[in-house]
């Protein structure tokens, strides 16, 4: 195991990741912004070094940066969290090309993973099934072909895209030319890369997921999969595993595809595979999330595992996934809780936490860095806490969200928690009967 890590992250994630290393005994050291010097991470880290102003360009997202900061305390090793560099496969290369090693995927998986029209590819190539398409679109007339042909309703989707980003909804050809630039300029300005693609859109679909965990020997684990269905403009609030009502052949095949996508693709340490759910029952590949997802507390509940331990062993060369069976054990459901008022179109709010007493009890789990007096600062993600629950089954766990869900009191900044205890008692989603359209209805 490493000696000594450096966690390239911030609030919840950095804490996540932190604790998980100290477990191991390895020293963690924490680069920070200045705005962070004072945050809860900074003040369990074993040292902390600021490596530039608030804003991510200056700070979390400068590689070089990062790095010099890695070599300086003698680190062997850099945690990107989730967000940020996580899936910069520039940044993977910028950390091994250091001498470091990074927690994470290979750089060329995550770039191929990475680039949406490529990762379509090698799923088709893996037997994976996906939503037909068209490979990236030089302008809007072969766009315009390639929206004939996969026909309507359609999605135009940003080839470097991810969370929700860079993607638009066409329902009629008259749309479609003034989405189409509206999506190119979206994927340009979050990824420097204006390049789109079409995509069928799935109606009626709900959001599942699969964990995998695949060692340096060829080994990939899956750890079952999570329904992400309850999304406000495609990002996740609520994420829950078993997906309520998946079909055991179902299940399977899914876990099989996700297997299979990941060894052909080289991919070694964490990652998600993204997959739609049509009414029908069948299913098609979305994406890999080449890192821990924020959601990977609920596959954790049910397995047992400690996935951020799972991915140092794997990058320290100690994992052996061959011949592991992991079993699952009852639901966990965990909800976002951001700062955001849902009034207001999930307007992102600032301010100081007046006041902050998480709930507790047998089976609850809150991931956060919050504390009484903690400033929400405007130039970074609205993530402020993650409520876990696990229950011996469904029911139970949705009552024990639903206490919970009562007891967390968090003031002095506007957050989602109102909603979740408005969802938690809403008989759909006790039935687990929702897509990823149905709370953009509800609200």
């Amino acid at each position: 195991m490493f000696k000594h890590i450096l966690i390239a992250n911030r609030g919840e994630a950095a804490l996540r990741v932190l604790r998980a290393g100290r477990e191991l005994g390895v020293r963690v050291t924490l680069a920070v912004s200045t705005a962070d010097r004072d945050s809860l991470p900074a003040r369990l880290a074993d040292r902390v070094v600021c490596i530039g102003s608030p804003p991510p360009s200056q700070s979390y997202l400068n590689g070089p940066a990062l790095v010099q900061a890695a070599l300086a305390v003698g680190a062997e090793a850099v945690h990107p969290g989730y967000g940020f560099l996580a899936e910069s496969a520039a940044f993977v290369q910028q950390v091994t090309g250091a001498g470091l090693v990074f927690v994470g995927p290979p750089a060329g998986a995550m770039a191929r993973l990475g680039d949406k029209a490529a990762s379509r590819a090698l799923a088709v190539e893996a037997g994976v099934p996906v939503a037909p398409g068209s490979p990236p679109l030089a302008d809007v007339a072969v766009a315009q072909a390639a929206a004939e042909r996969v026909g309507y309703p359609l999605l135009l989707k940003a080839v470097a895209g991810g969370g929700g980003r860079g993607i638009r909804r066409v329902d009629e050809p008259a749309q479609l030319a003034q989405q189409f630039a509206t999506a190119q300029a979206e994927a340009q300005a979050a990824f420097g890369d204006g390049t789109v693609y079409v995509e069928k859109l799935v109606t009626g679909a709900r959001h599942v997921e699969v964990q995998v965990l695949a060692d340096g020997l060829g080994n990939v684990l899956t750890l079952g999969e999570r329904d992400c269905s309850v999304q406000r403009r495609r990002q996740k609030l609520v994420e829950m595993t078993p997906a309520p009502d998946l079909a055991e052949a179902t299940r399977a095949a899914m876990q099989a595809a996700a297997r299979r996508l990941a060894q052909a693709a080289g991919y070694v340490n964490a990652g998600t595979v993204e997959f739609l759910l049509d009414l029908s029952g069948a299913f098609y590949f979305v994406e890999m999330n080449c890192r821990l997802q924020v959601e990977h507390p609920v596959t954790e509940m049910v397995t047992g595992l400690d996935l951020v331990q799972e991915q140092l062993r794997i990058a320290a060369g100690e994992a052996d996934y061959g011949g592991v069976r992991i079993e699952l054990h009852g639901c966990a459901l965990e909800c976002r809780v951001n700062a955001e008022d849902p009034a207001r179109g999930f307007a992102p709010g600032i301010g100081t936490v007046s006041r902050y007493q998480p709930p507790g009890g047998p089976g609850v789990r809150v991931d956060s860095h919050l504390y009484a007096g903690y400033s929400v600062l405007p130039w970074y993600d609205s993530l402020l806490a993650k409520l876990v629950v696990w229950g011996a089954d469904r029911p139970a766990a949705l009552a024990r969200l639903r206490r919970a869900l009562d007891e967390f009191e968090l003031e002095g900044v506007p957050t989602t928690l109102p909603l979740h205890r408005r969802l938690a008692a809403h008989s759909e989603f006790q039935q687990g009967a929702v897509d990823t359209d149905w709370l953009e209805k509800l609200t």
